[in-house]
């Protein structure tokens, strides 16, 4: 299983083109495995679109609804273990509390995340699947 960060996570339902070539042969792969996302990811995209800086094309709910139910997603819940962890990341990250969160939950349920964030893919202290 890997765990997608939130844009990963809304390029891959979109079918953006942003996935492609050796990250998007990694979702498909995995996609048997499961495609792990945050349920903070899914608050991120709401909020996100609620204040404009999200486009979804479909109406946010329907878009929410597809893209839970989508193949080999699996929503991971924000347990109390990760808000903690999200608070006490090892060395130095970036105050995004969305980030801290993803971040955190691959670091609890020891899985490698998927995202093409830099200031993710500079993290020593997270495992990273793969990046663009």
């Amino acid at each position: 299983m890997i765990l997608l960060d939130t844009q990963v996570w809304v390029w891959w339902v979109s079918q953006s083109d942003r996935i492609r070539g050796p990250i998007q042969h990694l979702l498909e792969r995995s996609v048997g495995d499961g495609l792990a996302v945050s349920w903070f990811s899914a608050w991120e995209v709401a909020k996100k679109t609620s204040l404009g800086k999200l486009e979804l094309g479909l109406d946010p709910d329907l878009w929410l609804d597809l893209a839970i139910h989508g193949p080999g997603v699996r929503m991971v819940d924000v347990t109390g273990e990760i808000l903690l962890e999200s608070t006490r990341l090892p060395g130095s990250f970036h105050r995004d509390p969305a980030d801290q969160i993803i971040v955190a939950s691959a670091r609890i349920l020891d899985i490698p995340i998927v995202t093409t964030d830099e200031r993710i893919v500079a993290y020593p202290h997270v495992r990273k699947a793969t990046t663009v």
